[in-house]
């Protein structure tokens, strides 16, 4: 199973950040690869079980389904249902926390899942720098005023 864990320190209070983050169908609204997403069967984006169908700029399509949410802990959980990667049993957290110094935000992105020996690396380094970072990389723009 390959493990990837990608945290970064947001220079916004952990509320703001949440409102940026929080709604399971609002990628498209602050993450640059995502471009369009939708609830499927019209449930609520804060309803365990609903899934997101949304296509990446690339033009692939990825099926999720919501797992974890809580406004109250900071945190989305996640799990991929249909992907072009080869990857299966795929479950993945994004949390904040606040940092005090500063009224900052911690961020952290964490995945499991499993892939073909010969493609896992790769595959989790994509990931990790493309999804995870690129979103936190999307988030630090959008705060500092440069978004």
């Amino acid at each position: 199973m390959a493990t990837i864990t990608i945290s970064s320190v947001i220079d916004a209070p952990i509320d703001e950040v949440w409102a940026r983050i929080r709604d399971f169908n609002g990628l498209p609204g602050w993450h640059p690869r995502m471009v369009e997403s939708e609830i499927e069967d019209g449930k609520p984006a804060t309803e365990i079980g609903c899934v997101r169908n949304f296509k990446l700029a690339s033009g692939a399509t990825i099926r999720e389904r919501l797992n974890a949410f809580s406004d109250d802990d900071y945190i989305v959980g996640y799990s991929i249902i249909e992907t072009p990667q080869p990857i299966t049993n795929h479950s993945a957290t994004l949390q904040l926390r606040p940092v005090t110094d500063g009224d900052r935000t911690y961020a952290e992105w964490t995945a499991t899942f499993d892939a073909p020996a010969d493609q896992a690396e790769a595959t989790a380094k994509g990931m990790g720098e493309n999804v995870f970072q690129g979103g936190f990389n999307a988030l630090k723009s959008h705060f500092s005023g440069q978004s």
